[in-house]
């Protein structure tokens, strides 16, 4: 028998936004990343995109946020979550100013072993389209203790 754990595997979460063009333009101030393929309305005219799209490292905060959306309502915890990383991250296909995106984060795996559940993140645009994929890892490390309590 497998000792109960904070998430179980098929545990789902869904995060939904829609990407705005402020969204991208505060990024790219946030992180210095001005690439014209995200500020430079002009130049991807010019390109076979023909318009504006997100960065890949935006859609990574999202997963970021899908994240903490499914670890929010898990029981009161000896330990505390801690995102050890983000494995195969894909863009499939661009995200594009204006479209509206949903994350889904399912726990795939769990390692009791280690303390650390891992899952499976999928991005679709408003087509449902596939555009991102990623694999998140969750470390569960123990929570301090004052006088052998646990805070």
């Amino acid at each position: 028998m497998t000792t109960p754990f904070y998430v179980e595997v098929g545990q789902t979460s869904t995060f939904s936004k829609t990407v705005s063009e402020s969204d991208v333009y505060l990024f790219a101030g946030i992180t210095g990343d001005f690439s014209p393929n995200h500020v430079n309305k002009q130049y991807m005219e010019k390109s076979s995109y023909g318009k504006l799209m997100a960065h890949g490292a935006l859609l990574v905060g999202f997963m970021s946020t899908v994240s903490t959306l499914a670890i929010a309502n898990t029981r009161e915890a000896e330990e505390t979550p801690v995102s050890v990383g983000y494995d195969r991250v894909r863009f499939l296909k661009p995200v594009f100013l204006g479209d509206t995106v949903t994350l889904t984060y399912r726990i795939a795996e769990i390692d009791h072993s280690r303390k650390r559940s891992y899952a499976d993140i999928e991005v679709v645009n408003q087509e449902q389209e596939l555009v991102g994929v990623g694999r998140h890892i969750l470390q569960w490390v123990p929570n301090s203790s004052t006088n052998g309590e646990t805070q």
